[in-house]
């Protein structure tokens, strides 16, 4: 009779079981985690777990990698974006390296250039590509965003304007203007002085000053205007060049001066070259020549912000789709556990289960639960970090609140050409900005190491000169006006005067009275200067030796240590390089194969609770057994989602160690180095990504 009894109980928990899977899935996890709480079991009013959805988001919108029970994982083929996914946009375009043109204003040099204010919102296709409170993103437009929007691309941007700036300061020479000083100003310089002055003074002689005798103290006043202009230019061999052109018109009292009032004029050339230290093109191209080096590594430091930058966006992309999907398996794993708790709780209602395994199971449910939390909270996260990436502005109230949803799954058939290492080493050694910014570097250490020989050298300079005078002016003529009967008589010999009719004779000389005056000036002046009328000349040679030469020794020798410095450093960056390449190559062979590992795993675990449930419905098994296989179906699932996830972030990770991120990207170096954004999100409800009208300017 109770054999009878127990068969009838065995059948009526069979029927039970039976309903329960299609009970199960009619519900949505959200209603299975409800249905999975004991009925008579008050909940911890714990703080709300964080939902990873948006209001109004079904869970069908996020379509979940892991295959389901018995199934053969099928990864989605990741179309590659086309040509039709771009259009031009230009924005505000400047090379720094080139100072403002003086024509046709010539005032322009001296004008502040006037900057475009940095941009501080995001760029208009992001607000494009939200729809229902989601933004749909593929990789490539998380890419395209990334390269519009983020803020360590636009600072590394500066970075390369500051240096072309450094080229600018760099083509006005290595120093001040100075023609004898040995520093040279490539900029010409042009100078001119004006001025007026007028002296009042006593004079002791009136005679010799020409004033007159007036019985008390006579005044000498002079009135001098001044006009000079002057021009320097230094030249890459060098040379230094200096013409002065120095006019002065004075008006004087005195009626002794030929002109008055006159003008001088005077004209001087100067020349000085250097013959040792200082000579010819290397030192005094030095900075210029190392100023475009530097340049160029800024350059490639863009290049490498780009490199990282987009491989961080990749990377943080699937890593944000690992989480979503890591939460999809968590919410399995509560509907599995809540699946659990509901039997267990029918058995012992019936009798045919003892209360403690209702007890393990409802445990089981709130480890699945806090694991849940755990995963969306990581998935908000990856989110965020996301959004930094590639927004401008995380706090734009347009976005803050809205989902991310990517739609470009990871697949495991990522296809990975065969390369031998010693080509792939190759490759990367020609590619890698961090290469060719060593031996850039070198390059700028061995022109100083150059330089600093020649400033090894004595000082030995060769001066010339040449200078020409002019004087013109009014000139004042006298003309005959008879004879001045002199005051003192002729004598003989014995000192008397000498008679003629009993009167003495005394001494005559001509007479002049002031005659017109004849007008002259400047013209009269220069005339004399460029015709050469008064010349002077100098040529000579100034050497200068310094005994003990410490200094330069000193830099000569600091100079080439530096040299020594950075060629150790090149083959160090080739090593780095070397191994970056190794590793990755590595890591991708790894994770291919993790990736199989872990697929046949998941799989087993499947079938493995499977049999167990099936086992313990027949008696035949524990709730511990079927615990424990639940859990590693759901550490599998998480792994085979976490293999497929690495592998293709080992792929991105691989174009990167061998140089080829720009390549894969399709992206132009040259357009964005100034700002020029080519490609930009294929937004929805477009062909082409092309937006009617003018393309906005960000």
């Amino acid at each position: 009779m109770k054999l009878k009894h127990c068969h009838i109980a065995a059948a009526a928990m069979a029927l039970l079981l039976g309903m329960s899977p299609a009970r199960a899935q009619e519900k949505t996890p959200e209603s299975a985690q409800a249905q999975a709480q004991p009925q008579d079991f008050v909940q911890p009013q714990d703080p709300a777990p964080p939902q990873p959805q948006t209001p109004g988001q079904t869970p069908g919108d996020a379509v979940p990698m892991t295959p389901g029970p018995g199934q053969n994982p099928q990864p989605a083929t990741v179309t590659p974006p086309t040509s039709t996914q771009r259009y031009q946009v230009k924005l505000f375009d400047q090379d720094y390296t080139k100072g403002r043109s003086t024509f046709p204003m010539i005032f322009n040099p001296y004008i502040a250039l006037r900057l475009p204010k940095p941009a501080e919102v995001n760029a208009p296709s992001v607000d494009q590509l939200i729809t229902n409170g989601q933004l749909r993103l593929g990789v490539e437009d998380a890419v395209a965003m990334a390269l519009q929007n983020n803020l360590d691309i636009s600072i590394q941007r500066f970075v390369t304007y500051e240096s072309e700036t450094a080229v600018l300061a760099a083509k006005a020479g290595p120093g001040p203007v100075n023609p004898f000083g040995g520093s040279i100003s490539f900029d010409p310089v042009l100078s001119s002085t004006f001025g007026w002055a007028r002296t009042s003074f006593p004079v002791n002689n009136p005679f010799l000053s020409g004033v007159g005798a007036t019985g008390r103290f006579s005044t000498l006043t002079n009135q001098n205007t001044i006009g000079d202009v002057g021009f320097v230019q230094g030249f890459p061999t060098g040379t230094n060049l200096a013409v002065t052109l120095n006019n002065t018109r004075q008006s004087s009292t005195s009626g002794s001066n030929l002109f008055n009032p006159s003008v001088t004029s005077q004209l001087n050339v100067a020349f000085q070259q250097p013959l040792l230290n200082g000579f010819g093109f290397t030192p005094n191209l030095r900075l210029l020549r190392v100023a475009r080096i530097n340049n160029k590594i800024a350059d490639l430091a863009f290049q490498q912000q780009l490199i990282a930058t987009v491989t961080a966006v990749k990377n943080q992309y699937y890593e944000l789709i690992f989480a979503q999907e890591d939460v999809e398996v968590k919410k399995k794993s509560v509907e599995l556990a809540g699946k659990l708790y509901n039997d267990n709780k029918r058995q012992v209602e019936i009798g045919t289960l003892a209360p403690i395994e209702v007890t393990r199971a409802e445990a089981q449910l709130a480890s699945t639960r806090a694991d849940l939390i755990t995963s969306q909270t990581l998935a908000l996260q990856d989110e965020n970090l996301l959004k930094q990436l590639i927004l401008r502005n995380v706090m734009d109230p347009k976005i803050v609140e809205v989902k991310i949803v990517p739609v470009d799954k990871p697949t495991s058939n990522v296809v990975v050409p065969a390369i031998r290492i010693q080509d792939a080493v190759a490759e990367a050694a020609e590619k890698r900005p961090e290469v060719r910014q060593a031996l850039l570097d070198l390059d700028a250490r061995k022109i100083n190491s150059r330089a600093s020989r020649n400033a090894l050298l004595p000082s030995l300079n060769l001066n010339a000169q040449y200078g020409s005078q002019g004087l013109g002016g009014n000139l004042l003529t006298q003309v005959p006006a008879g004879r001045n009967i002199g005051a003192n008589p002729i004598v003989d010999a014995n000192g008397m005067p000498i008679l003629i009719n009993g009167s003495p004779i005394f001494t005559s000389s001509a007479a002049f009275t002031n005659g017109p005056v004849v007008s002259g000036g400047l013209g009269d002046a220069l005339s004399n200067v460029f015709n050469s009328n008064f010349p002077n000349y100098s040529v000579t040679l100034n050497l200068n030796i310094p005994l003990r030469n410490r200094s330069a020794q000193a830099a000569n020798l600091n100079a080439m240590l530096l040299q020594q410095q950075s060629e150790a450093n090149v083959q160090k960056v080739r090593n780095t390089v070397a191994v970056d390449v190794r590793n990755a190559q590595i890591a991708l062979e790894q994770d291919r194969y993790a990736v199989e590992a872990n697929v046949r795993a998941r799989i087993l675990a499947e079938q493995t609770l499977d049999a167990e449930q099936k086992k313990f419905q027949l008696g035949a098994s524990t709730i511990f057994l079927v615990i424990q296989a639940q859990r590693d179906l759901a550490t599998a699932s998480s792994n085979e989602v976490r293999s497929i996830v690495n592998f293709v972030e080992a792929k991105v990770n691989f174009d990167r160690a061998l140089g080829r991120t720009l390549e894969e990207n399709r992206i132009d170096i040259t357009e964005l180095r100034h700002d020029h954004i080519q490609r930009v999100p294929l937004i929805p409800g477009t062909s082409s990504g092309e937006m009617a009208g003018e393309p906005g300017k960000y």
